[in-house]
This record gives structure tokens, sequence and C-alpha cells, in this order.
């Protein structure tokens, strides 16, 4: 990571790269007491993707089917062996 301090001008030395490096006026380190710790200037964080709430209910629909069909085909399997089959 990298933070940097330029003076001002059109010109930027180095490309600024979201979550990895910015370009930081002076009177903002001047205001952080002169801390150059990369935290109060970068934020890393990444957000959580967000879920589709509608489409949630129906993926576990068809994932409780899909079981409903293992247990089913396993069963068979089960009684072919003479074995007790699954609840």
């Amino acid at each position: 990571m990298w933070l940097y301090w330029q003076a001002p001008g059109p010109d930027l030395f180095r490309e600024q790269e979201t979550r990895y490096s910015r370009c930081v006026e002076m009177a903002e380190i001047e205001k952080n007491d002169f801390n150059l710790n990369i935290s109060r200037y970068i934020s890393t964080a990444v957000g959580e993707p967000q879920s589709d709430l509608e489409a949630t209910p129906l993926e576990l629909v068809g994932i409780e089917k899909e079981i409903a069909a293992a247990k089913h085909k396993h069963n068979a399997f089960l009684k072919e062996l003479g074995l007790k089959p699954l609840p």
C-alpha cells in the first residue's frame, strides 16, 4: 500500500488505486497530527455482496427437491440391500 503526498500540481506521478493508494493533501496529514498510518487515509474494507432476497427462497426450494430426490435414490439402494431406509 502506498500513501504519498504530492505538491499541488496538475500532474500526478502515481496512479491512485481504490483501497491501495491515494493522493493526500498536506492539510489532511496535519489534521491527523502527522500520523502516516495508512488506515487513517485508505479504507481496505470490502463490502459484502448483496443477497437477492427474492431468489434465495427459490434456491432453497430447489435444493430441498434435490435432497429429496437423492434420498429417494439412496433409499432404493438401501432397500435392495435389505437395510432400513432413511426417514
